[in-house]
């Protein structure tokens, strides 16, 4: 395989916070692709479930486009799968609640 120098340069100087930036939307990216293809849906049957275009879905499943949460969040409600899970350890001392509109911390 070629090496590009050039792209050696870029990712020596990538910030470890891009480099995981990356991976975690290609790991939601290929997550998206895992259940539409369990489900039988198109990425186009995808895109009218979620009243988009089907270019403007393909540019959010190309792995490299900084999807929001409300994104991520329309996502897992379409496919009915929460397509982020934490794997805290051990039981937060934190508890938290949502009301009226607002995030309640209570400890």
């Amino acid at each position: 395989m070629l090496v590009n120098p050039l792209m050696e340069e870029i990712r020596r100087k990538t910030p470890p916070e891009i480099k995981k930036q990356v991976d975690m939307q290609v790991m939601i990216a290929n997550r998206v692709y895992d259940l539409l293809e369990a489900k039988g849906m198109s990425q186009k049957d995808f895109a009218a479930k979620l009243g988009k275009t089907e270019t403007e879905v393909s540019r959010w499943l190309c792995g490299t486009h900084n999807l929001t949460m409300a994104t991520i969040a329309k996502m897992a409600v379409a496919l009915e799968d929460d397509l982020i899970v934490s794997t805290q350890s051990k039981p937060s001392k934190h508890k938290f609640s949502i009301t009226s509109k607002r995030v309640a911390a209570v400890l």
